[in-house]
């Protein structure tokens, strides 16, 4: 138990999956501004007790750790209580492991995502919420028109070449894990308007960033970058033309902040949230950039392609951009070069340290 707990104190804001990567970026940035903060994790997720380590060192006697599963209501409610908002980000994260085990997917981002809804509801002062969801809700885009330009897709339409998908487009729940987010979605949006609860639900795209240690199936930015700051192969599903807007997860921060003190207004809609169309990448692109980078060539395997994967998703924040003034700052050149110094400080072995620096990746402050 943290010294915070043993005084009696209670965070101001629960982040649930907080040892995660954007969760623990939201926290620290929290703690900064002095504010009180609780996270409850599992600590299933790889990386994830690196991350809350990490959160301690930096902040002693000021983090409120408690180690439990969304899926149990009394460790829900315990950690709900005396709060005054609610990140939401606990989940199972992957489409590939969606599809291994379904039961486990609706269990963890559904039955979890209702657990605490319902103590949030119950509370003595009902916290605000914000819930992540995923771009999977709109499904794998079979509809839209794409064609092959270069190392890229790119749409048909125009209006969606120029702004991206936006919030008018139908919901079509591809995979379990679409489908699991995208129920836990309208429930979120359904307490604010049965119960009023003060929710909202931000449908993201691709995040990335320092404290990431992703995998072929999530985190793909991180996991390139790892792989090819260690010289190991990569595996691209498909042909590495597919598109995605990608989000530094400054950014990510910056739009939680925007929406936790606008939360009045912004209750009960849903806002796409990524880079837009002024931070998209292709897989073939980004390995370029990291060639480029690294000055060297990297190993690149192909297999097919994987279920429900979008050949073109690219958010059209200007919901969200116009009922809060947000917007993506940090543009996908600077923000993978971040990624580069952070793993090349804080994740890879001695050799491989030596090996990036020698390609020129510039060593950062430890992580």
């Amino acid at each position: 138990m943290t010294a915070a707990a043993k005084n009696g104190q209670h965070g101001s804001v629960l982040i649930t999956g907080g040892a995660g990567f954007v969760g623990v970026n939201l926290a620290a940035d929290l703690l900064a501004n002095g504010e009180r903060v609780r996270i409850l994790d599992s600590l299933a997720r790889a990386g994830s007790e690196r991350n809350i380590e990490w959160l301690q060192r930096h902040h002693p006697g000021q983090v409120d750790f408690v180690e439990a599963d969304v899926r149990t209501p009394q460790a829900v409610a315990a950690a709900m209580r005396g709060v005054e908002h609610v990140v939401h980000l606990a989940a199972q994260v992957a489409v590939t492991g969606s599809l291994a085990n379904p039961l486990f997917d609706f269990d963890v981002n559904a039955f979890g995502t209702l657990n605490v809804l319902e103590a949030a509801r119950r509370a003595s002062r009902a916290p605000s919420l914000i819930f992540t969801s995923t771009n999977k809700v709109y499904g794998a885009l079979d509809d839209l028109r794409v064609r092959a330009d270069g190392q890229r897709y790119m749409p048909t339409t125009l209006r969606v070449r120029s702004h991206g998908i936006d919030e008018s487009r139908n919901l079509d729940f591809h995979s379990p894990y679409g489908c699991s987010k995208g129920a836990a979605e309208q429930y979120v949006l359904d307490y604010s308007r049965s119960f009023g609860l003060r929710t909202t639900v931000f449908r993201m795209s691709c995040i990335y960033g320092p404290h990431q240690h992703g995998n072929e199936d999530q985190g793909w930015v991180a996991h390139m970058v790892r792989s090819a700051l260690a010289g190991t192969p990569i595996t691209i599903y498909g042909d590495g033309k597919q598109v995605r807007d990608v989000l530094f997860v400054e950014d990510l921060v910056d739009a939680f902040r925007q929406a936790r003190h606008q939360i009045d207004r912004l209750s009960g809609r849903a806002f796409n949230i990524g880079g837009g169309p002024g931070n998209t990448v292709s897989l073939l692109e980004l390995i370029r950039q990291l060639e480029q980078l690294l000055e060297r060539r990297i190993e690149l395997r192909f297999e097919r392609w994987r279920v429900g994967d979008q050949r073109y998703y690219v958010s059209d924040t200007g919901r969200f951009q116009s009922a809060t003034g947000w917007q993506a700052r940090i543009p996908v050149t600077a923000g993978v070069e971040a990624l580069c110094e952070w793993l090349t400080s804080s994740e890879l072995h001695p050799a491989q340290r030596r090996r990036a620096a020698q390609t020129g990746v510039q060593l950062g402050a430890p992580g």
